[in-house]
């Protein structure tokens, strides 16, 4: 039995999505031939530079919506981040392996940085490229490039999280190591999107993270200050380990981006968006501002992390990102 290892972003309901689409694709590439597939949660820790070389040991092994790595271990490649290229020499290694990939069947890395999610890209190519019959998850590739591409109708839908699949969304984004990967992919590709969602076990483990959001949102309150188009926030005076997404926008909805700091035992986190709900036009890039720093992104939203014991650092580049975003 062939080993396969998917190593995914973790902690995000697109990374959990992209794992189960690229499941089903292997699996009908591979039709009576038996796989065993374990799943490696991935996360920008401050220093890092991608997936730890050691993380793929299968005999097959895929990373998804996360950095690129030139390792020659690496089977598949999916991603959509516009910073998946570390290096000049990882845009090599990748460029070269699309020279080389002569026949469809061949080509085994894709990366677009136009899509809105990792898991739309891999719907795609599934069916574009290897015929893959996809209409079972239309409702886990809808969801997963509307949370993903924050494609939703407005914030406050984004942050009263009615529906059922939001609250999946938040315990994805609290819980989703390897062990919840490994237990939730194979649900996610048997049972629907909605009914996992609904399950006793989401909803339990929701129950407590939907009062935790009312203290996050009475929390940025107290902690934001809004200067022209930015809304600055520095939380790192309390240990956050996971912030909610499109707090600020629903409280400032004329407010054309957000710049939060937070802090966990295991880093300072910096999160910078751009709020499509303002109705003001984006004028900057947010991946490239968040990699001259060390982060990434999308154009649209990134991140940068440094260690904890970098917060004077992590408070002064808080301000200097707000204030470029804040000019007119």
């Amino acid at each position: 039995m062939r080993q396969v290892v998917v190593a995914t972003h973790g902690h995000c309901f697109d990374g959990l999505c992209s794992a189960v689409m690229f499941t089903h694709l292997l699996r009908e590439l591979h039709r009576g031939e038996p796989l065993a597939f374990a799943y490696r949660a991935q996360g920008y820790q401050p220093g890092s530079s991608g997936v730890d070389p050691a993380v793929l040991s299968g005999d097959i092994n895929a990373i998804l919506d996360f950095r690129f790595s030139a390792s020659p271990r690496v089977s598949w490649y999916f991603d959509h981040h516009v910073s998946a290229f570390g290096a000049p020499t990882d845009r090599d290694c990748y460029e070269e392996h699309l020279h080389s990939a002569k026949s469809a069947d061949r080509r085994r890395m894709f990366h677009d940085g136009a899509y809105g999610s990792c898991t739309k890209l891999i719907a795609d190519v599934s069916s574009q490229t290897f015929g893959v019959e996809l209409a079972q998850f239309s409702e886990l590739v809808r969801w997963a490039d509307i949370i993903d591409s924050a494609a939703f109708p407005s914030a406050t839908m984004a942050v009263s999280r009615a529906e059922p699949v939001l609250h999946l969304m938040a315990v994805v984004e609290r819980h989703c190591n390897d062990a919840f990967l490994q237990a939730m992919v194979p649900r996610l590709l048997e049972e629907p999107l909605e009914h996992v969602a609904r399950s006793r076990e989401v909803q339990e483990a929701y129950a407590p993270l939907a009062d935790q959001q009312t203290e996050f949102i009475d929390l940025v309150k107290r902690h934001a200050e809004a200067r022209e188009a930015a809304v600055v926030v520095d939380l790192s005076a309390v240990e956050v380990e996971s912030a909610a997404k499109f707090v600020t926008y629903a409280l400032w909805p004329e407010s054309a981006y957000s710049v939060m700091l937070t802090r966990s035992p295991s880093k300072c986190k910096i999160s910078v968006g751009y709020n499509p709900w303002s109705g003001v036009p984006r004028r900057h890039n947010i991946a490239a501002i968040c990699e001259r720093h060390g982060g990434g992104g999308h154009p649209v939203v990134g991140a940068i992390s440094l260690p904890p014991d970098r917060l004077h650092d992590a408070q002064k580049l808080l301000h200097a990102i707000g204030e470029e975003l804040a000019k007119p």
